[in-house]
């Protein structure tokens, strides 16, 4: 049983990997977009008025831990 590199599937003789490259993409940046919005809404949830820079910091950390959860769980 063979399994394919990419997509770790049964790799048959019709195999093709689900997904293309633009798919990837954009799970990839739903998924930013998404830890940012939790990072800014968590923000104002605790301040009422937040510093512009607190907020972008907030943002930039949701992505991150966004992105790094998305790795550690090993969502393709």
């Amino acid at each position: 049983m063979a399994t394919c590199p990419k997509c770790l599937g049964f790799l048959d003789e019709g195999h093709r990997c689900p997904g293309g490259t633009w798919t990837h993409v954009g799970k990839a940046i739903l998924m930013v977009a998404v830890g940012a919005g939790i990072g800014i809404v968590s923000v104002y949830a605790i301040e009422d008025r937040p510093l512009s820079a607190l907020v972008l910091a907030a943002a930039a950390l949701g992505a991150v831990l966004a992105m790094a959860v998305r790795q550690a769980i090993g969502a393709r």
